[in-house]
């Protein structure tokens, strides 16, 4: 098994110094030092991804955790993370492998997509639990293995990624939740190690490739402002209204150990989020519900339940009661 391959974007500085041009960041990395995301390392004449080959976790999960609501709703998909970040979130909910290195399985992009064509049910793979735009050569090389399977490419994202890089890789992915994690650009310098606007670039385009949705974790006093509620839930709507967008409840993490969210300040976010987008669901609140109703008759097409997951929909996503479209991606029970 590879232990890692040549990066796909970076330029060789005359000082010897590589500059990676996959994310906004564009590290400058000296002779034996590493990028921001800990994943690529400057050493011997060439900037190397040393994720490749290499994964941290991997599980087969509800598309629903994902969370994709409505993308084959009911269905699992093999799931698999690597290590590393370009954000570095004090916040994170996967800390233990966006922001440390943990032990490590090798594979190959061959394996993984021989595992997911032979799971039964299985919707294809899933890029998630830490950043896979930090693996970018593993992930593509798996996306296409997967392609040629016939199973489906998801990805899980912060949507920090330059516009060469991704448009490379949208041809390959059919469904994307991304994280849009405010609506402020100081929150995202300070909190994130990151900037807004790049991530927004991110979500105009891939709106326009793929299946999309949206995940903002709320956290009480930082991101909860209902002003800027309202600008995020504009600003996806200005795209399409129907995109749904998930408001997923805070849990003590990492390096920030404030109680969960309020759940009442959750409750009027989703009524201000509610004014622009036809879609919006609370997360991390099991006891929440979580059904999907016809924008036409207002009768229940997606119930989400502990039992499990029961639709009234048709193969090509018509409401089941009434005919009329819902923007559920749907087809055959796999």
């Amino acid at each position: 098994m590879k232990a890692s391959e040549e990066a796909r974007f970076y330029d060789v500085e005359q000082d010897g110094s590589m500059t990676c041009s996959l994310c906004p960041h564009r590290c400058r990395i000296q002779p034996g030092q590493r990028g921001l995301c800990r994943t690529r390392i400057n050493q011997s004449g060439k900037l190397l991804a040393q994720t490749y080959g290499r994964i941290a976790s991997y599980g087969k999960d509800p598309i629903e955790k994902k969370p994709l609501y409505h993308y084959y709703p009911g269905s699992r998909i093999f799931s698999i993370g690597s290590y590393g970040c370009n954000f570095s979130c004090d916040f994170c909910q996967n800390f233990s492998i966006s922001q440390e290195t943990p032990s490590l399985i090798d594979t190959s992009p061959h394996n993984l997509a021989d595992i997911a064509a032979n799971e039964s049910n299985n919707l294809g793979v899933a890029y998630t639990y830490n950043e896979p735009t930090v693996w970018y050569e593993f992930m593509t090389d798996i996306a296409r293995e997967v392609r040629s399977k016939g199973l489906k490419n998801v990805m899980v994202t912060n949507g920090y990624m330059n516009p060469e890089p991704l448009e490379q890789l949208l041809p390959l992915i059919d469904a994307m939740n991304i994280d849009l994690k405010s609506m402020s650009g100081a929150f995202y310098e300070k909190y994130c190690g990151g900037k807004l606007d790049p991530v927004l670039e991110f979500i105009r385009k891939a709106a326009d490739s793929c299946h999309i949705e949206i995940t903002t974790l709320l956290i009480d006093g930082l991101n909860t402002d209902p002003e800027e509620m309202d600008r995020l839930a504009q600003f996806i709507a200005s795209i399409r209204p129907t995109i749904p967008l998930h408001l997923s409840r805070f849990f003590p993490a990492y390096k920030r150990q404030e109680p969960p969210t309020d759940l009442a300040s959750l409750d009027a976010l989703k009524e201000i989020a509610g004014k622009h987008l036809k879609y919006v669901y609370i997360g991390n609140v099991p006891e929440y519900n979580r059904t999907t109703e016809c924008p036409s008759c207002g009768k229940i097409v997606v119930d989400r339940s502990s039992e499990g997951v029961h639709t009234w929909l048709d193969k090509s996503g018509f409401c089941g009661h009434c005919g009329s479209i819902t923007d559920i991606i749907t087809g055959e029970r796999l």
